[in-house]
């Protein structure tokens, strides 16, 4: 067999289409990994949508896979013929620049990303090179994994950049597949969760998972927060969120793309010392230390799985907010999971 299907972006905004390709072949450096299962993101939306600027014609979107390995260059040391691994956002970086030599390769200038500067997981196969591949267990359900590698991982990063205080508040704007992972985390901490989101489904799954309180996108919660999480790409939840934040407290902006935020007051908004903070990509340390963190706390997202065939209807599923936790494209028949 030398062709697979593949979900691929068109010239037309919003638009993917099913064609066929032929099998990539690893690099040097590089596995080749069969699909079993790739996530859904708001980020592949945004690829699709052209929220975010074109970095390849034609990309096969998606992120966040889990597959087993099926060949290798000739490089490769550490993986092997059926091990199962995880391809995450951040695809390759330089490895030289200061960002890099400093730990910070989320920042590199050079960094490339999966799905957006090359093909992804909305396919039969992909690339992905060693060193940016995930191992995983043979024993986890590859759909259960798929949402963590970036929905998760990117929640990660977010929560240990909201500088939240033992057993403190923290409101999470916005409650889709990386909220209601980042908020399991911070419930399993000690903390006190408050979600502020659109859409029954979406609060409905914030009760059942522990929020302390659950309320509309722009709703106030009784208390003050301590730290917030903006993971809804909503420029104008943010003056809202500094405001709900106690003095000292922080803000972060966990998207890639957000809506221009409105102009704010800075003793109503700012002033007594609060943070307004963002996150870009993720380092390959925070997704190993996060999916150890995951395995030990038996954190197993909410999914609704679509067979490859729908990667359509789940995307158009997603956009609508009409399903709440985790989508996941598998081969097998839509079931949800808990």
């Amino acid at each position: 067999m030398t062709d697979m299907r593949a979900w691929v972006t068109t010239d037309t905004p919003g638009i993917l289409e099913l064609s066929s390709r032929t099998i990539p072949r690893p690099g040097g450096d590089e596995v080749l990994v069969e699909v079993e299962a790739c996530g859904v993101c708001r980020t592949d939306l945004h690829v699709i949508d052209r929220e975010l600027p074109v970095h390849r014609p034609g990309v096969v979107p998606g992120h966040q896979v889990v597959g087993r390995v099926r060949d290798v260059g000739r490089s490769v040391q550490r993986l092997r013929r059926g091990d199962r691994v995880g391809v995450a956002w951040l695809r390759r970086t330089c490895g030289t620049c200061r960002w890099c030599r400093e730990g910070r390769e989320n920042l590199c200038p050079g960094s490339r990303y999966t799905g957006w500067d090359d093909d992804g997981g909305y396919a039969e196969y992909a690339c992905v090179a060693e060193n940016f591949a995930y191992r995983l267990s043979n024993e986890d359900d590859p759909v259960d994994i798929a949402p963590l590698l970036c929905s998760g991982i990117i929640g990660y990063r977010a929560l240990t950049r909201a500088n939240l205080v033992p057993g403190g508040r923290l409101g999470l704007y916005g409650y889709g597949s990386s909220a209601h992972i980042t908020g399991q985390l911070a419930v399993a901490a000690g903390a006190e969760v408050f979600v502020m989101t659109r859409g029954e489904e979406n609060q409905g799954l914030a009760r059942q998972l522990g929020a302390a309180f659950v309320g509309d996108a722009t709703a106030r919660a009784p208390v003050p927060l301590d730290s917030a999480i903006v993971f809804a790409p909503a420029g104008e939840l943010v003056p809202v969120a500094l405001q709900a934040t106690e003095r000292g407290g922080t803000v972060v902006l966990a998207g890639i793309h957000m809506s221009d935020i409105p102009a704010m007051s800075y003793e109503a908004n700012l002033f007594h010392e609060r943070d307004l903070r963002t996150v870009t990509a993720n380092t390959r340390a925070d997704g190993a230390a996060f999916l150890r963190l995951a395995r030990n706390l038996g954190l197993t997202p909410t999914v609704t799985r679509f067979p490859f065939t729908g990667a359509r209807n789940a995307l158009n599923q997603l956009r609508a907010g009409a399903v709440s936790g985790s989508l996941v494209v598998t081969s097998a028949a839509p079931v949800v999971s808990q």
